[in-house]
């Protein structure tokens, strides 16, 4: 199989979906193209939460642990995949009784439980499409959501906690369908039993508990779409990227079993919040696909100290472990000594996602985290790629500072503008040529975007990112081609610059900006973290500054350094250097409820 991969990866796909997933009912033809558009795996019946759920138990996994939820308190719950199962078919029964079928959309703005999966394999078990956002949006954020997909009903939840407090979601959630035309009801998971709910809202656990835990999987199309995922930028409406069920089924399974090297015993814990792409892919359907153990954490990094998740991998005995860098160098600031006070000795794979891994925190991550035996996956991949493009496979060489070589059956290639491919060594930008089975299958009411992804560079799916690539193939994510900052007519990838600020011994994070400068066209800005115990100084300011001139060359270094306690970030970890850019200039800073703080 291997052996042809690369000169026929549609044949590649073929075989893998024979061999890893059930189908009610098998293809007629794999592959199909129509101008931009693409089907796979045409005619074939599937249900995404059968592979997830049934047929484990069918083969006897039932009593394997599914999940185990835990939260900053140290709270535990543990539900096995039938306990699953009957709670996910108690839900999709709920939502039947309330007339939601196949094709309707359903908004879920709910914490990190197991309700909330439950909610998302419900509605991925009737054919209602889910979209998921993130419990930490604001009720503008929410409201645009819930309008543009056409919900009629909202799952939320009364409150979350993090950090100690008691976030209130319901206000948000009333806000949110306020002007949502035929908006019917809010559906509310109670975790508070004070909690009183309006006329137009339904007791969620209450209401499910009633329903039968009997609710046989229908066969889906191949291409019946599963969800809407919304993408936001720095500026414009959010993109609601959609994704159908087999080829995502899949992607998410295949990759979850390779990348991690998945094994039977396995614990994976996944940080993500399931409001993400990571979430969905490995949270949720990869996992599940593979017969997988999850551990799902309710609370913040470094709460109630900096050394909680380092318990929570030495309790649980976690075997693969999947961050974002934001969090890694956060952790990383703290110091080497509060990893090695905990036994990490079950850990056999490390990942990375969200954004590149800088060569330091990559070592420092190996060594202290992985006590360098574990193999580090940091994933390059995207919303609209469903699943890992890049990555080192276990087993392979691997480099620091490199997201690594393009998954089985995706060719990556490094081009310039005109779509030509550049030498090794050479930067440029980052296109997919061809297709995979869980690439997006459309833009949720907006086809003039859906087109952007694959028009910007005529005959490649073009990833707004740009890379390099070395000798032996090995990709390096230096940023997104709109972070690019243009000084004296030197292109500087902010990315790369981060990475080289962030390789002094005393930085822990940095984030880079461009401000406008009369003579260079722009002049660069870096606001920097620092390591525990350092203090800020003009001298250390000098003394970054000559470390970037030497490391990365004389033209990136800042024109000012600016030492902040705190990065302004989302609760994904991804840096708002938006907020950082209206600070210098003024300016209005926008939306800020996705902040951390």
């Amino acid at each position: 199989m291997i052996s042809y991969m690369k000169k026929d990866p549609i044949k590649f796909w073929e075989e893998a979906a024979e061999r890893e997933i059930f189908w009610f009912k098998k293809w007629g033809k794999v592959f199909q193209k129509d101008g931009l558009d693409v089907k796979w795996f045409l005619g074939g019946k599937i249900n995404i939460t059968y592979n997830c759920l049934d047929r484990h138990i069918r083969s006897d996994g039932g009593e394997k642990i599914a999940y185990i939820w835990t939260n900053e308190k140290g709270d535990e719950i543990k539900i096995t995949y039938k306990e699953l199962l009957e709670k996910v078919n108690q839900t999709a029964n709920f939502l039947v009784s309330l007339g939601i079928k196949k094709g309707d959309t359903l908004t879920i703005y709910m914490p990190l439980t197991i309700e909330q999966i439950a909610v998302i394999l419900a509605c991925a078990r009737i054919g209602v499409i889910h979209s998921v956002v993130f419990a930490g949006f604001s009720y503008q954020a929410l409201n645009t959501r819930i309008m543009d997909a056409g919900s009629k009903f909202l799952v939320t939840a009364d409150f979350t906690y993090r950090k100690g407090k008691k976030i209130d979601l319901l206000s948000v959630a009333r806000e949110g369908v306020k002007g949502v035309n035929d908006f019917e009801k809010i559906i509310v998971f109670k975790r508070e039993e004070n909690t009183k709910l309006n006329d137009n809202e339904i007791d969620f656990s209450s209401e499910v508990s009633k329903c039968s835990k009997e609710f046989e999987a229908p066969p889906m199309d191949s291409e019946d779409r599963l969800f809407i995922l919304y993408t936001s930028g720095t500026t414009g409406k959010p993109k609601g990227i959609v994704h159908t069920t087999a080829g995502y089924n899949l992607y998410t399974h295949l990759t979850t079993k390779q990348t991690f090297d998945l094994k039977e015993n396995d614990i994976l814990w996944c940080t993500a919040d399931c409001g993400w792409i990571t979430g969905h892919s490995y949270v949720i359907y990869g996992p599940l696909s593979d017969h997988a153990t999850i551990l799902i954490y309710e609370g913040a990094p470094n709460y109630p100290d900096s050394e909680v998740w380092w318990r929570i991998i030495e309790k649980y005995k976690v075997s693969i472990f999947y961050t974002s860098p934001t969090a890694i160098r956060m952790l990383m600031s703290y110091g080497e000594t509060l990893p090695a006070k905990h036994n990490l000795k079950s850990l056999k794979i490390l990942g990375s996602v969200g954004e590149p891994l800088n060569e330091s925190a990559w070592n420092w991550y190996h060594k202290f985290v992985g006590g360098e035996k574990c193999g580090i996956a940091d994933t390059w991949w995207q919303t609209e790629t469903g699943g890992h493009m890049i990555t080192t496979l276990p087993g392979i060489a691997q480099k620091p500072g490199y997201a690594g070589l393009p998954y089985l059956g995706i060719k990556a290639l490094i081009v310039d503008k005109y779509g030509k491919e550049l030498p090794s060594g050479t930067k440029g930008f980052l296109v997919i040529k061809g297709n995979w089975p869980s690439s997006l299958r459309g833009v949720w009411n907006n086809r003039a975007r859906f087109e952007k992804y694959w028009t910007e560079i005529p005959g490649f799916y073009f990833t707004g990112d740009v890379a390099v690539k070395d000798m032996d193939g090995y990709i390096k994510i230096l940023g997104r081609s709109d972070d690019i900052i243009v000084v004296a007519g030197h292109n500087i990838g902010s990315a790369e610059l981060e990475e080289a600020i962030t390789s002094h011994k005393k930085v822990s994070e940095a984030a880079v900006i461009a401000v406008p400068d009369a003579i260079k066209g722009n002049k660069i800005i870096a606001y920097v973290t620092l390591m525990k115990g350092v203090n800020p100084n003009e001298g250390l300011a000098g003394e970054i500054s000559e470390h970037v001139g030497s490391t990365y060359g004389k033209h990136g270094k800042p024109e000012k350094i600016v030492f902040v306690e705190k990065l302004p970030k989302t609760r994904s970890g991804k840096i708002m250097r938006r907020v950082l850019r209206a600070k210098e200039g003024g300016g209005d800073l926008g939306d800020t409820s996705t902040l951390e703080e």
